[in-house]
């Protein structure tokens, strides 16, 4: 048969794509980049395409895909009735062959591992398909003696095995996207051990002695699963012994993966398997331990919410990343904003940040490192590569030590320029940009120059008492009451040369000015205002709500057609805490920070609120506070 493969270099899709072309079958494949692995498998004799094209499938017999592509990807569409899924392909090779089923919520990656390599050292020609490579090891391997496969749980395909040798590590409720409860999960499993000619579970073997020369217990406990397997096919426990340093001397990638000094990747995304990573670091640490996580899956990330919230024991702070989706659509309550609000809560952490960006979140590890520091790495998505493309063209992370910057929590307005390495922020009164409480060599020059003075200076009636410089105002085009600053802007003096306001593209809390702002003139009239000016700039400070103080008024711009405020109200935003910042009971819009807040309990909260109002009435509301919404 002819196999294509779209998305074939994932890892479990370059390891049935090897095991089918080592069956006799022609094989072939695409995905969206080149990387090692589609090279690898080139170098095996399968062609794999760059990007996506329905011509791909045309002379395709069988198009194996997983849940992970999408609906809309070109080839799918192209497939018919030929489309088979990953899961259910490789059970249905494991169960006519002579199999290791290695199955479990945590530890298959590298149980799968120390089993292969040790029947191999044992002189069993094996040949396997495990979710992780270690070092010259790759993801398969083709051979006569009996396959060794990592069996998963995640899509219900694990209940199709019918192994003669299933391995089950341990069962911890996990993949809420696919089971909708823990009987559902047990269940799965529960499947595959009535159909198993054996079974090994793993949390019931004793020690029995053996040396085991690997560090962590629970990679003990995967190493002794291993030797059960070789101790049930005949081997001796003289061979078995002589064997296994060799066969359990290195960890699969990213499982306590040094990756520089002092830096550690680990796969981790449940939170038992990060107890463990944590475990590891902290052993190894002799300074700060550190703690940058991606979560895996907004599915997840909710239902093991509180789980989560003290899975960082040991840790002395903890940088939380942007969730990484996978295939699934956000989730209500499985944001990384709500991670971070739950383990705020529970105080478990010494130091906790919660960063807009991968980029962010590595600028503050670099230049927060001192020796003796250990940084590790967790999760399951894009984090760890997204480190390696920030850092030199090898990949490699290096440190390069730079005068740190730590802003306490306010609010700003700027315009910025960049100079350097970091950003150069011209920054007036203060009242409308956010900033992250991350370490960063970005640099905060308060504005000087007419544009830099108080915006209350200009006496315009409907614009009293609200703060802010009179470049500031402009940048953002601020107003009030139905009204905007652009109504009265003759021109503009940006970075030197005068731009006319028409040309400024003012909009809705928003213009297209780029530079620094140094000055602005205004129509004529503004600048000497009638004589009634105070009394009717009274009557507006009458109508203004009276703030609370520590905060930068509107949170979120008003959409088309309705009011933030209105909406974040509806959605029970009013009164929501995240560690000191809170929603004002006097307007849903407005975020103040209490006693104790700090800047990325702002950055929480504003996050949290933004969902609510885009799950429950599919309004994206966007920032009027600069910074939010990205780094400045």
């Amino acid at each position: 048969m002819k196999y294509h493969f779209i998305g074939i270099g994932g890892v479990g899709m370059a390891g049935l794509a090897v095991l089918l072309k080592g069956e006799g079958h022609d094989v072939d494949g695409c995905d969206l980049r080149e990387s090692p692995r589609t090279r690898w498998l080139e170098s095996l004799g399968i062609g794999v395409a760059i990007g996506h094209d329905p011509a791909h499938v045309a002379a395709a017999d069988c198009v194996v895909a997983t849940p992970a592509v999408p609906e809309g990807c070109a080839e799918l569409s192209a497939s018919g009735g030929r489309v088979r899924y990953r899961g259910e392909l490789l059970a249905e090779m494991a169960s006519r062959r002579d199999t290791i089923a290695v199955c479990g919520s945590h530890g298959k990656t590298t149980t799968a591992t120390f089993t292969a390599r040790l029947l191999l050292a044992l002189g069993e020609d094996v040949a396997w398909a495990i979710g992780g490579e270690t070092g010259n090891c790759p993801v398969a391997r083709t051979g006569t003696g009996p396959l060794v496969v990592e069996a998963d749980e995640s899509d219900g395909t694990l209940a199709l095995y019918h192994a003669r040798t299933l391995v089950v590590t341990n069962c911890e409720y996990d993949h809420p996207d696919h089971f909708p409860d823990k009987s559902a999960y047990d269940a799965c499993f529960e499947a595959a051990r009535r159909a198993a000619g054996d079974v090994v579970e793993a949390e019931s073997l004793e020690a029995d002695g053996w040396e085991i020369p690997v560090v962590g217990e629970h990679n003990r406990r995967n190493a002794r699963a291993a030797i059960e397997v070789a101790l049930r096919r005949g081997h001796s426990r003289e061979r078995i012994a002589a064997c296994l340093p060799e066969a359990v001397a290195q960890l699969p990638d990213r499982r306590f993966q040094r990756i520089a000094d002092g830096v550690y990747a680990d796969y981790a995304h449940h939170p038992t398997e990060m107890k463990c990573a944590v475990s590891m670091a902290r052993a190894v640490c002799e300074g700060r331990l550190r703690i940058l996580f991606q979560p895996h899956r907004y599915s997840r990330t909710k239902a093991l919410l509180d789980e989560f919230a003290s899975a960082f024991p040991g840790a002395d702070e903890v940088v939380l990343c942007p969730t990484y989706p996978a295939f699934e659509q956000p989730v209500e309550g499985g944001h990384v904003a709500d991670l971070y609000a739950a383990v705020r809560a529970a105080a478990t952490v010494p130091r906790l940040f919660l960063a807009r960006s991968c980029r962010e979140a590595w600028r503050h590890v670099s230049l927060e490192r001192r020796p003796g520091d250990v940084t590790l790495v967790l999760g399951a998505g894009d984090l760890l590569e997204k480190i390696k493309r920030l850092e030199t063209p090898a990949g490699a992370a290096s440190f390069h030590p730079r005068a740190p910057h730590r802003q306490a929590p306010t609010f700003f307005r700027t315009a910025n320029k960049s100079v350097g390495g970091g950003v150069r922020h011209i920054v007036g009164m203060g009242s409308n940009l956010w900033i992250t409480d991350l370490t960063t060599d970005d640099e905060y020059v308060h504005t000087a120059g007419p544009a830099g003075r108080s915006g209350a200076e200009l006496g315009i009636p409907w614009m009293a008492g609200i703060p802010g410089t009179i470049g500031g105002w402009v940048k953002m085009n601020a107003g009030a009451f139905g009204h905007s600053i652009c109504e009265v802007v003759r021109r503009v003096k940006v970075d030197g040369r005068w731009i006319a306001g028409k040309d400024c593209g003012f909009g809705y809390r928003a213009s297209s000015i780029c530079g620094e702002i140094q000055d602005v003139e205004f129509e004529a009239e503004v600048l000497g205002l009638a004589a009634n000016a105070a009394e009717s700039a009274g009557t507006y400070l009458a109508k203004r709500l009276k703030f609370p103080a520590r905060c930068c008024g509107s949170v979120f711009k008003n959409p088309a057609g309705d009011h933030a405020g209105r909406l974040l109200e509806a959605a029970g935003a009013k009164g929501l805490r995240v560690g000191g910042a809170y929603v004002w009971e006097g307007h849903a819009n407005v975020i103040a920070a209490g006693d104790g807040a700090t800047a990325s309990d702002i950055l929480a909260l504003a996050q949290i609120c933004r969902q609510r109002v885009l799950h429950r009435f599919g309004v994206a509301l966007e920032y009027e506070i600069r910074g939010l919404d990205g780094e400045s």
